[in-house]
C-alpha cells in the first residue's frame, strides 16, 4: 500500500531535475523531487574547479522571468569563468525560489522504482520507494540522475581497487594526494583541470592521453565582427557555427536524423580539449604524455603499474601511487539499480541509453529520462547544463496534457495505482 500519492516524482535535484521540477509546479501539478539540490556538483566535482560553460549558457530552466545565472550575477561577461562554488549557489538558489520541496526529501533518495496499479489511456503508474521507507503512488516518474551513475573507467582499469583506482567524479577534496604520484587518463577539460588542481594541492600529476596532442579551446570574443559573425556562424551554448547552433538551439530537430548521426554528432562535437584560461595553469608541475593508450594496470605493494602503448606499438611502463581516470561518461540504463529489475529490463534501449520520444519519454508509459541519458536521441546539448530547459519544457507539456484536469485526491490516487483487492 502507497503511503502517499503525487502527480510526478522527480529523481535527482541537478540542473535538470530543478529546471523540469520548476516547470512542473508552474503548471499546477503536485510534485516530488527527491535529493538535495545540487548535491553531486557540490560533493563530486573538485574544490577549485571552474565551469566551462559560459555565463549565458548556465542558466536552469524555468517558466519564470529572473531565475537565469544572468539575473543572479548581472556582472558575469563572456569570457569570465564561473567558480564551482558560485554556480552550486546559484542552483541552490533557483531551488529556493522557484521548486517547492518538502524538508525530508532533501535528505532522502529513491531506492526503487517499479510499476504499479493498471496503465489507463497510455498513463503510466508507479510507485517510487524512498530511503525514509515511505512509497510514493505516481503518474509520472522523471530520471534526472545527471551523470553520476553513468562515471566510466575503461575496462584496462576496471575492477581494480578504489584506493588505487578512482573515477574524476569521486573526488571533492584532491589534497590527500598530496606529495603523491597520480596518474590522469584523458585529454579533456576533466584531465587537464584534475591533474592542474592536483598540482595545486602539491601532488604529482602525469596525464596519460590517447590523443597526439593536447587540444585548447579558443578564447572566446564578447563583441565579434560582423565577417566573423557571418562567415564563422552565431554563437549559441555550445559555441560558435551553424551546425553547433543547431545542435544546442534546436535539440528537437536532431532526434530525426539517423541513428549512426546523431551518435556521431555527440562524439564529435565539443571533443576532448582544455579551456583557454587553464592552458597557462598546465606548467611544468605537470608531466604530460601523449598518444599512449593504457594497456594493462598491474596492483603493487605501494600503487599501480601502468603499461601504455603507443602508436608504434611499444610498451612504456609507469609506476605511480594511484590512477584518476578522467574518461566521461556513458549513459546505460541496466546501471540504474533503483530502477526494478522487471521496469529496467522493459525500457526499450539502444547500446544501452533509452530510446526516447519527442518528450523524452520512454517505451514504458509515464517514464521520461533528462539530461546525459536523453544524449543519443537529442544530441551534445543534453550533456550540459544548456539543455535543461528545452528538456523540462518538453516534458512538463507532455505530462501536463495527459494529467486529468481535475486531479484526484492523494487518497484515491494511491488507490487507482494500487487497488484495493478486497472489495473487488
Amino acid at each position: 500500500m502507497s503511503d502517499s500519492a503525487s502527480d510526478v516524482v522527480i529523481v535527482g535535484a541537478g540542473p535538470y531535475g530543478l529546471s523540469t521540477a520548476a516547470h512542473l509546479s508552474d503548471l499546477g501539478l503536485d510534485i516530488r523531487i527527491i535529493g538535495e539540490p545540487m548535491r553531486f556538483w557540490e560533493a563530486n566535482m573538485p574544490e577549485g574547479m571552474f565551469l566551462k560553460s559560459e555565463p549565458f549558457a548556465s542558466n536552469l530552466g524555468s517558466p519564470q522571468p529572473g531565475m537565469r545565472f544572468t539575473d543572479l550575477h548581472p556582472g558575469w561577461r563572456i569570457g569570465q569563468p564561473i567558480p564551482l562554488d558560485t554556480f552550486v549557489e546559484y542552483g541552490r538558489w533557483f531551488a529556493a525560489e522557484a521548486v517547492p520541496q518538502r524538508a525530508d526529501d532533501r535528505d532522502a533518495q529513491v531506492v526503487n522504482i517499479e510499476r504499479a496499479g493498471i496503465e489507463r489511456a497510455g498513463q503510466g503508474g508507479y510507485a517510487v520507494t524512498l530511503s525514509t521507507g515511505e512509497t510514493i503512488a505516481a503518474r509520472a516518474v522523471v530520471v534526472a540522475v545527471g551523470v553520476g551513475p553513468f562515471a566510466h573507467v575503461p575496462d584496462e582499469l576496471a575492477g581494480m581497487p578504489s584506493w588505487l583506482v578512482s573515477h574524476s567524479s569521486a573526488h571533492r577534496d584532491l589534497s590527500l594526494f598530496a606529495g603523491k604520484e597520480v596518474a590522469v587518463v584523458g585529454a579533456g577539460q576533466s584531465a587537464l583541470e584534475t591533474a592542474v588542481l592536483l598540482a595545486d594541492v602539491g601532488a604529482h600529476p602525469h596525464v596519460v592521453a590517447r590523443r597526439q596532442e593536447i587540444d585548447w579551446n579558443t578564447v572566446p570574443e564578447e563583441h565579434r565582427a560582423l565577417r566573423d559573425r557571418v562567415f564563422g556562424g552565431p554563437r549559441s551554448g555550445l559555441g560558435t557555427g551553424y551546425r553547433t547552433w543547431l545542435w544546442a538551439e534546436r535539440p528537437g530537430l536532431v532526434r530525426y536524423l539517423p541513428e549512426k548521426t546523431r551518435r556521431r554528432i555527440v562524439r564529435e562535437t565539443l571533443p576532448p580539449a582544455g579551456s583557454w584560461w587553464l592552458r597557462d595553469r598546465l606548467d611544468d608541475r605537470v608531466r604530460v604524455s601523449t598518444g599512449r593508450r593504457v594497456a594493462k594496470a598491474v596492483e603493487l605493494e605501494d600503487g599501480v603499474a601502468l603499461t601504455t602503448l603507443d602508436r608504434t606499438g611499444r610498451r612504456i611502463a609507469v609506476e605511480v601511487e594511484h590512477v584518476i581516470a578522467a574518461t566521461g561518461f556513458v549513459p546505460d540504463v541496466g546501471r540504474l539499480g533503483l530502477l526494478a529489475p522487471e521496469l529496467r529490463g522493459g525500457i526499450r534501449t539502444r547500446l544501452g541509453a533509452p530510446v526516447l520520444s519527442r518528450d523524452f519519454e520512454a517505451s514504458t508509459p509515464g517514464l521520461y529520462f533528462a539530461g546525459l541519458a536523453a544524449a543519443s536521441i537529442f544530441g551534445p546539448v543534453m550533456r550540459f547544463v544548456h539543455g535543461a530547459d528545452f528538456a523540462a519544457t518538453r516534458i512538463a507539456h507532455h505530462i501536463i496534457h495527459r494529467t486529468p484536469r481535475r486531479r484526484p485526491t492523494a487518497a484515491r490516487l494511491a488507490e487507482v495505482l494500487e487497488p484495493d483487492t478486497t472489495r473487488q
